[in-house]
């Protein structure tokens, strides 16, 4: 989101108002209406744009189911490595698409990336050799590379902390709903006769149009920020200001710091939100890639195969929005992202111990349905980034090393399931096992080191003359005016930043959340 620079007014009292607006009066009933305002807008289009993300990048498997690899002359690891090349693409591109974030406004930005990777993924039907598919998939992952990094800032920058775990989950939450659709409509386009098109030709044209025809929509219904948002009226716009003081993480600025690059990279936090995001990944990028592969493994036909995912679609979408619910009501992520990891273990136990065999059929599936549990980390970890990090060139480096991470895990998740080893995948399945069990090491070891950060900045608030106790309204069920004067029984109430382009560790009233 933009600094009210892009209001275009030559008041100078009035652009000092909108820099650092004064406390106005806003009840719980206006706090709702202009949620529900921004869900009708902003959050429907990260749901729309996020889903196409999802549902481009999941087809890959479904042509794989139908004949794609035959068709081209895949051989080898040749398909591993077309499953690996657009995260590659997106971890080489992450050090600009930092920069393009803070420095392009949402509503240029995104359209372009969608109209990018919509291009990419339609002339994947005209490919007919591992190399053409390696450069079409290279730039899809180049163009989506901004994707994940910029939603999350977005929702940052409009929401307040105690919503953002819901609305990133709404958006995040098309995981499964894309991978539902992509079953779907593998399985009906595949029925498509067409004697000039394969039936995985048809399948990436159709979904990569779907996408390039969504780029002007999307230019059209986005606003940049709360101050220049078409939907909101001049006085719910500082309205709106007021709803966001409590975040204490700004309001967005087109300035990119090099001081908080610096902050963010010398910080154990940061390292261990990278180390978070590659393993959770390294596991969800095997049930993207070769999700259909290993169903096609327990012995079901070409188009049950397609069906087949379906279910675990629908139970990656309730596992995401579930676990979000539980991250909100309790306010302790990092306990329910532990606790959601456990079941994708079992998961992973079962596939490999159980024989592949008809008669072992539906534990196999069962296992493999468990691994749906591992979507629920990925929103639970970025809504958890974005929450415990202020200034905009800090949360853009941190969500652009976050999804750098991911791609790594992207690449290294493929690469660990070789084509030889199928149906049982034994190596690559024993390698996940132990990948999670460090991943539910890491999150006790963040959860612990935000609970001493806290403790730093109560010291440091005692040291500056105000208490070391603070209320953090960003994360109370209902609105209250914050107040920014010291209170009546000492406790400091946070919220005097609500512009600034400061961090949390230059800001000693910022409180972290477990």
């Amino acid at each position: 989101m933009s600094k009210p620079h892009a209001v275009h007014d030559e008041d100078p009292i009035k652009d000092a108002q909108l820099a650092a607006p004064p406390h106005v009066s806003l009840t719980e009933e206006e706090n709702k209406l202009i949620c529900r305002k921004t869900d009708r807008t902003i959050l429907l289009v990260l749901i729309w744009v996020y889903f196409l993300q999802i549902l481009d990048k999941s087809v890959l498997g479904y042509g794989a189911t139908y004949g794609l690899e035959t068709d081209t002359g895949l051989t080898g690891n040749q398909y591993s490595m077309l499953g690996s090349i657009a995260p590659i693409a997106q971890l080489c591109w992450q050090p600009f698409s930092s920069i393009l974030i803070v420095k392009v406004p949402p509503k240029i930005l995104m359209p372009i990336l969608c109209l990018g990777w919509g291009i990419a993924q339609a002339c994947m039907a005209a490919c007919h050799n591992f190399g053409g598919l390696m450069a079409t998939r290279f730039f899809l992952g180049l163009f989506e590379a901004g994707c994940l990094p910029l939603f999350g800032i977005i929702t940052s920058q409009w929401y307040l902390r105690a919503e953002q775990p819901i609305r990133v989950a709404a958006w995040y939450s098309t995981n499964g709903l894309a991978t539902i659709v992509a079953a779907a409509l593998s399985f009906g386009l595949a029925h498509i006769k067409s004697t000039v098109l394969e039936s995985w030709q048809i399948i990436f044209l159709f979904v990569g149009l779907v996408t390039i025809v969504s780029a002007p929509f999307v230019y059209w219904r986005l606003d940049n920020d709360v101050t220049t948002a078409r939907f909101l009226s001049e006085t719910e716009k500082i309205q709106a200001m007021e709803r966001l003081r409590a975040n204490q993480t700004g309001t967005g600025s087109l300035e990119f710091k090099m001081t908080h690059v610096w902050e963010c990279v010398l910080e154990p936090k940061t390292y261990l939100w990278i180390g978070m995001s590659m393993l959770l990944n390294i596991g969800a990028s095997v049930t993207n890639t070769f999700g259909p592969l290993i169903l096609d493994g327990l012995g079901y036909d070409t188009y049950r195969t397609s069906l087949m995912n379906m279910p675990f679609g629908a139970l990656q979408f309730v596992v995401i929005l579930v676990s979000s619910w539980f991250a909100q009501t309790a306010r302790i992520k990092g306990m329910v992202l532990a606790t959601f990891m456990l079941p994708v273990i079992a998961g992973l136990a079962i596939l490999y111990v159980v024989a592949h065999t008809s008669a072992n059929q539906g534990k196999l599936l069962a296992g493999y349905y468990l691994l749906a549990f591992l979507f629920g980390g990925n929103p639970l970890i970025i809504t958890w980034i974005v929450g415990n990090t202020a200034g905009s060139t800090k949360k853009s480096v941190v969500m652009s090393l976050f999804n750098a991470a991911s791609s790594a895990g992207n690449i290294v998740g493929p690469l660990l399931f070789n084509s030889k080893d199928a149906p049982t995948y034994h190596p690559g399945l024993r390698a996940c096992l132990g990948i999670f069990c460090a991943l539910a090491a890491v999150v006790l070891i963040q959860w612990a080191n935000l609970w001493v950060l806290n403790k730093q900045q109560a010291k440091r608030r005692v040291r500056n003359g105000k208490s070391a106790v603070i209320v953090d309204h960003s994360m109370q069920s209902h609105f209250q005016g914050v107040q920014v004067e010291e209170g009546s029984e000492g406790v400091t109430h946070a919220g005097s930043h609500v512009v600034d382009d400061i961090t949390d560790r230059e800001n000693d009233e910022f409180v972290y959340l477990y």
